[in-house]
C-alpha cells in the first residue's frame, strides 16, 4: 500500500510541473532555442526516450501501452505510430493539455492510417481504472520518490502488466549524491522536487528478493549521461503469462 510519503511527494510533483515549471517544461520539450544547460537536458531526454522505445516491439498493433508521466506526449506519439493503444497519464493537467494540442493533427492521421491511438489523462499513473497493459513506460517519472515508494510503485504496476516495464531511475553517482545532500540542506521553494539517487544493484536485489516481483526479472539497463542530464534505464520482464484474476 502506498503511504503518506508517496502522497506527499506526488502532490509536490503535481504542483511543480503544473504551476511552477509548466512554461519552462513546454520550452524544453519544444524546438525553441534554450540555454546551453537546458540544451544538454533536452539532448539527454531525447537519447533516453530513444532507448526506452528501442526496448519496446517495433510493431505494437493490438497492444496497450501505459506512458506513465507522459509530459508533452513525445513518447506516447511514437508508440502510437507503431500502432499501440496508448494511455498517456501525467499529474499535470497543464502538460496534458499541451500534449493534446501538440499531437492533435498527427494523432488523427496515425489513427486513420494504422489504428494507433492515444488517450490522454491527468491523474495518477497507478489508477487501476485504466485497466491492464502489455507494456508500461515510466520515463523520469518515479525518480523523485524514495526507494521504498519507487519499489511499491513498480510492484503495483506489475499487477496490471503482461510483458514488460521500462523505467528510469537516478543512479547513485558521487555527483548526484552530493547534489541530493545539498538540496536537503538548502531547500528552495521553486526548485523541482528532489531527485533521489538509488543504486542499480539495490534495484536488482529488490526484484530478486521481493515476493511482489516473483514472476519478474531485471533485464537490460543503460545509462544516459551528458552535461546536466544523468538517468539510467532498466527493463523488467515478466517470466511467463500473467495470472488470471481469482
Amino acid at each position: 500500500m502506498l503511504g503518506p510519503s508517496y502522497l506527499q511527494r506526488r502532490g509536490e510533483i503535481e504542483h511543480y510541473f503544473d504551476r511552477t515549471a509548466s512554461d519552462a517544461w513546454a520550452r524544453l520539450t519544444s524546438t525553441e532555442p534554450v540555454s546551453r544547460v537546458r540544451a544538454t537536458v533536452r539532448a539527454g531526454r531525447d537519447r533516453m526516450r530513444h532507448t526506452l522505445l528501442s526496448w519496446l516491439p517495433n510493431d505494437l498493433r493490438g497492444r496497450r501501452v501505459l506512458d506513465a508521466g507522459c509530459g508533452t506526449g513525445a513518447l506516447a506519439m511514437e508508440a502510437a505510430r507503431r500502432g499501440a493503444q496508448v494511455v498517456a497519464i501525467d499529474l499535470s493537467p497543464t502538460l496534458v493539455d499541451l500534449a493534446r494540442e501538440r499531437t492533435q493533427a498527427e494523432r488523427t492521421a496515425v489513427e486513420q492510417a494504422i489504428g494507433g491511438r492515444i488517450d490522454f489523462h491527468a491523474g495518477d499513473m497507478l489508477d487501476a481504472a485504466h485497466g491492464e497493459f502489455d507494456h508500461v513506460v515510466c520515463m523520469d517519472s518515479i525518480i523523485h520518490y524514495q526507494p521504498a515508494d519507487m519499489q511499491r510503485v513498480l510492484a503495483s504496476l506489475t499487477e496490471r502488466t503482461r510483458h514488460s516495464i521500462v523505467f528510469t531511475f537516478a543512479p547513485r553517482t558521487p555527483l548526484l549524491t552530493v547534489m541530493h545532500q545539498v538540496g536537503k540542506v538548502f531547500p528552495r521553494g521553486d526548485r523541482a522536487p528532489m531527485i533521489v539517487p538509488v543504486g542499480e544493484q539495490r534495484l536488482r536485489e529488490v526484484v530478486e528478493r521481493d515476493d511482489r516481483f516473483e514472476h519478474w526479472a531485471a533485464a537490460r539497463t543503460h545509462r544516459v549521461q551528458g552535461g546536466f542530464y544523468i538517468s539510467q534505464a532498466m527493463e523488467l520482464r515478466r517470466l511467463g503469462p500473467m495470472p488470471s484474476p481469482t
